[in-house]
């Protein structure tokens, strides 16, 4: 297919699919730069087209974006700076999975963004001015590196120069680089989790920050290594990335469907709905009643309040639960996690006190100057952050809580680097007692092995016991076995093609 019939299939295309979009876009430009295509559209439009967008897409989406300029429009605009953006890439790779064979296609790379550099200029059309003659010679910037002239464009002069720079007469876009690693949830036993670099411009430069979990669709494309011996045979991978879809947002940033916006004023108005969000919260767990409330409130938390004089207080409930062992304390930890939108999940004795706050670090992507490398409570902002076996935390790494749980900032004076971050976050920890279970003839403050300091800036402390109750422990003993067969069942459903169980016999919440 040549680029010309690409160029009118895309514009039948965006004319049927997307003209709601492009009439957006005219009214905005420049302020908006892009429309968003779902991949989905296209496939239905025309298979082969999409098939050609993932394997050659260096040819179709400049066809594409041609198209676009090309659009007759009901206002007198002309989109030459105009992009398009495509969404809902089927071709999904996991960043350890990504080989030779993916080079130059488009692919997506789902994970967490592990840092980010500052956003500046970019050249990409370098205006030389020719001290001799002076002809403004132009020369297009693609690649890493910065091309200069090899002689005057001038017929007449043909010299190799001196050039000069023509800041004002030159083109710029804003440009961005950053570095993207797997989510932990898919990591197999035993192996570290590997990041890959993503170029990003134009709008997609500043959109996102550490601790985003989104999925990033673009060309992979590769870098030369180069050693002090010269050009190496290895490459570096790096996305250049044409669209970024967020997979948790905050709360401010979430869409609304009409449907669900329907759906959540019906539940407002059920008067049972707080006992339903309390049930809801980690239904395997048999009992446990005050505590889920409790986390219920946690995830809801309070407000915060600016005051007159310039104070602040913190809108955010911190929780502790202290128990034996053996009874849910990591369980519902992790399950909090999984349901907060930006909740990140901490061993007390595996994190350090630079983990949980922040690093400094040389920056691998920028110039190697020190940079800060965000922490878990960093990383929670605006979220929840559950910290475990806080007893085993050392001393020094316990005082690094104290300013992020009460003022919710993080100051850092390392390396040259003075900066305060914000862990608007809400702390969920888990702890044992100092001798592993409680001894019930003691004084509960002799066996919490955690500074005053500390539990003070708790707003719930929970004890948990392990007490003998043979009607008790019947009922958590038939608790578990309905969770074993409700997952049983719902295994055997997913999995096995030959299964006569119907979604119908399914429990209800994993329908």
């Amino acid at each position: 297919m040549t680029e010309e019939k690409w160029e009118n299939k895309f514009r039948d295309f965006l004319k049927r699919y997307c003209w709601h979009d492009i009439l957006k876009l005219a009214n905005e430009y420049p302020e908006l730069r892009s429309i968003e295509v779902n991949f989905t559209d296209l496939e239905q439009f025309d298979r082969e087209l999409s098939e050609e967008l993932l394997q050659t897409p260096d040819e179709v989406i400049p066809s594409a974006e041609e198209a676009l300029k090309q659009i007759e429009l009901p206002v007198e605009k002309q989109l030459h700076d105009a992009h398009i953006q495509f969404t809902s890439i089927p071709n999904k790779v996991t960043i350890r999975d990504l080989r030779s064979n993916h080079l130059l296609k488009f692919i997506a790379v789902e994970g967490m963004i592990r840092k980010a550099t500052e956003v500046r200029p970019k050249i990409t059309n370098a205006a030389f001015y020719c001290m001799r003659c002076e002809t403004v010679n132009y020369v297009p910037q693609s690649g890493p590196k910065f091309v200069e002239p090899g002689e005057c464009e001038e017929e007449s002069c043909g010299k190799r120069g001196p050039f000069k720079l023509l800041i004002d007469k030159s083109n710029f876009i804003d440009a961005q680089k950053l570095q993207v690693q797997e989510s932990p949830e898919s990591l197999k036993g035993g192996s570290q989790p590997q990041s890959i670099d993503v170029d990003a411009e134009d709008e997609l430069a500043g959109i996102v920050k550490p601790g985003d979990r989104v999925v990033v669709n673009g060309i992979l494309r590769s870098h030369q290594r180069t050693t002090r011996e010269g050009k190496s045979t290895f490459y570096d991978l790096v996305l250049h990335c044409n669209s970024i879809e967020y997979l948790d947002q905050e709360f401010d940033e979430l869409d609304i469907s009409p449907e669900e916006e329907d759906e959540i004023i019906e539940l407002s108005n059920d008067p049972q709905i707080y006992n339903k969000i309390i049930k809801s919260i980690a239904p395997s767990i048999y009992g446990y009643e005050n505590i889920k409330e409790a986390l219920t409130l946690q995830l809801f938390s309070g407000v915060p309040k600016s005051l007159p004089d310039g104070g602040r207080i913190r809108g955010d409930i911190h929780l502790l639960l202290v128990g034996d062992p053996g009874i849910a304390k990591s369980q519902l930890l992790r399950y909090m996690v999984k349901l907060s939108p930006r909740g990140v999940f901490a061993s007390g004795k595996s994190a350090s006190s630079s983990g949980l706050t922040a690093a400094a670090v040389k920056d691998e992507l920028g110039d190697g100057r020190w940079t800060l490398e965000a922490g878990a409570l960093v990383m929670a902002d605006m979220g929840i952050a559950a910290v475990d076996e806080m007893d085993k935390m050392s001393r020094e790494d316990k005082s690094a809580l104290h300013e992020a749980m009460e003022q919710q900032t993080i100051s850092v004076a390392k390396a040259g680097i003075l900066a305060t971050l914000k862990s608007r976050c809400a702390l969920l920890g888990a702890a044992n007692p100092k001798y592993g279970r409680f001894d019930r003839y003691e004084g509960l403050a002799e066996q919490i092995n955690m500074p005053p300091a500390l539990i003070s800036r708790f707003d719930l402390i929970f004890i948990l016991l392990d007490v003998p109750d043979s009607k008790m422990d019947a009922n958590i003993a038939n608790h578990i076995l309905k969770s074993h067969y409700a997952g049983e069942l719902y295994e055997q459903w997913d999995k096995l093609s030959t299964s006569t169980i119907t979604q119908e016999k399914l429990p209800l919440t994993r329908k």
